[in-house]
């Protein structure tokens, strides 16, 4: 049987304090140090002793607590709550504490662990404390999180969207009205494959480009279409820029601005310039624009083209005796008579102020002066004015079709004209038709 009595904690902390172990424990970059089972100390390195006090020595805190050197007020209960969990309970404690350093006369941050310490028998004896100053990197990450904070915040508020996509095709970040767009929480977005997103086409396309940003390393800026989570399409100005190193790969950086509404109020602006805003119908630039077009398409395919002129007859005096609110539904109602018989390829359009012009583009002499026919039996049936039951609308029609000799559009608007000019020679409320092979005139 061994006659030597169990090491006490002073035993222990002779033996650290001595030698090699004391010149490890000074320079290992950490605060070293054990306590006896009531907290007082039995060993403390040199980092612990300039902590506690300038000058002290290991002689002068041995026996004796951190809180005799060091005023942790309302950290005291904590602090008491971890200590007995290692001592009573035996557990392992790693944690982050913050202290009030009087010597250094600020508040220092501390990564520690703490464990139990044992004698031979397997009792706890004490505690071994080791403790890292993260003060400054608390600092730095603290700052980082504030700068990220504010960074989310401009960018959630931005009136774009921003992403950002590795080479592996996967997002890496994406703001908050991204999400929006695509209909998912942020969360769900970042870390996902660009075709878990979009349809696979639409994420190859974007792909294409990107794949040749990376290999170049060019910034692009065009304009996309994207269809939206509830199916809208959606229209914007994308400004793309390489990062060759983002968290160690090759990335894209990506702002969006939506132009959706630009879009819109410039579709919204030339369908104003190419439409008659009282009526609905083509304004004349257009229609002389769609003219030129559907004559070259004939002269190249041989196919016919045909006009009418049309004049809605009196309209003055209907203008001057009832007044413009009524002209105006006089126009109104002989368009719709107009719209109701032709078909979406014919061009229907206000060439002047109760002056119409319908463009025939496949139809030749005959089936023209049909149709004005039509449009003509029609009008007479109109009563525009429900205040005025009494009047009656009439109009006069010329008919005219592409020939051979013409040089230009202009030729086969012409003799339209003449033949709507006839029209009304002969009295108005007919149908004329100029050609080189002309129908009945109506």
């Amino acid at each position: 049987m061994s006659t030597s009595k169990d090491p006490t904690p002073t035993d222990l902390a002779t033996g650290l304090a001595h030698g090699s172990f004391q010149l490890l424990l000074d320079e290992v970059g950490a605060f070293v140090y054990t306590t006896d089972l009531t907290g007082r100390y039995t060993y403390a390195n040199n980092l612990v002793l300039a902590l506690l006090g300038s000058g002290l020595r290991l002689e002068d805190v041995l026996g004796k607590s951190f809180t005799d050197f060091v005023d942790i007020g309302e950290a005291s209960d904590t602090l008491r709550e971890t200590d007995r969990l290692v001592l009573e309970q035996g557990e392992t404690i790693a944690r982050e504490e913050s202290n009030f350093i009087h010597i250094l006369g600020q508040t220092r941050t501390y990564w520690s662990i703490k464990k139990p310490l044992r004698d031979d028998a397997g009792a706890i004896i004490g505690m071994i404390g080791i403790s890292h100053d993260i003060t400054e990197k608390k600092r730095l990450e603290d700052r980082v999180h504030q700068q990220k904070e504010l960074l989310d915040t401009v960018l959630d508020n931005l009136e774009g969207l921003v992403y950002v996509k590795g080479a592996n095709r996967r997002f890496l970040y994406a703001n908050r009205h991204l999400a929006e767009v695509f209909g998912r929480p942020v969360a769900e977005i970042v870390g996902r494959l660009d075709s878990e997103l979009m349809p696979r086409d639409v994420a190859d396309a974007f792909w294409e480009k990107d794949a040749h940003m990376l290999a170049t390393g060019q910034r692009y800026a065009g304009e996309e279409s994207l269809i939206d989570a509830e199916g809208r399409q959606r229209h914007y100005w994308s400004v793309v820029v390489p990062w060759p190193d983002f968290n160690g790969m090759p990335a894209l950086i990506g702002l969006i601005t939506d132009i959706t509404e630009l879009h819109l109020l410039k579709d919204e602006l030339q369908r104003q310039a190419r439409t008659d805003s009282l009526t609905g119908c083509a304004n004349r630039r257009s229609f002389f624009e769609i003219a030129e077009h559907e004559f070259a398409r004939s002269r190249r395919l041989g196919t016919p083209l045909s006009q009418i002129a049309i004049d809605i007859d009196h309209f003055k005096l209907l203008n001057d005796g009832y007044g413009h609110p009524v002209g105006d539904l006089v126009l109104q109602d002989f368009s719709g008579c107009c719209r109701s018989s032709l078909r979406d390829m014919d061009v229907f359009a206000r060439t002047g102020g109760e002056e119409f012009c319908i463009l025939l583009p496949d139809t030749d002499l005959r089936t023209a002066h049909v149709i004005a026919e039509r449009i003509r039996n029609l009008t007479r049936d109109c009563h525009p004015s429900q205040q005025h039951p009494q009047l009656q609308m009439t109009a006069s029609f010329g008919v005219a079709s592409l020939e051979a000799k013409d040089a230009d559009f202009h030729a086969l608007f012409a003799r339209a004209d003449r033949a709507l000019y006839a029209a009304k020679d002969k009295g108005r409320d007919c149908t004329v038709v100029l050609g080189e092979q002309e129908p009945a005139k109506g």
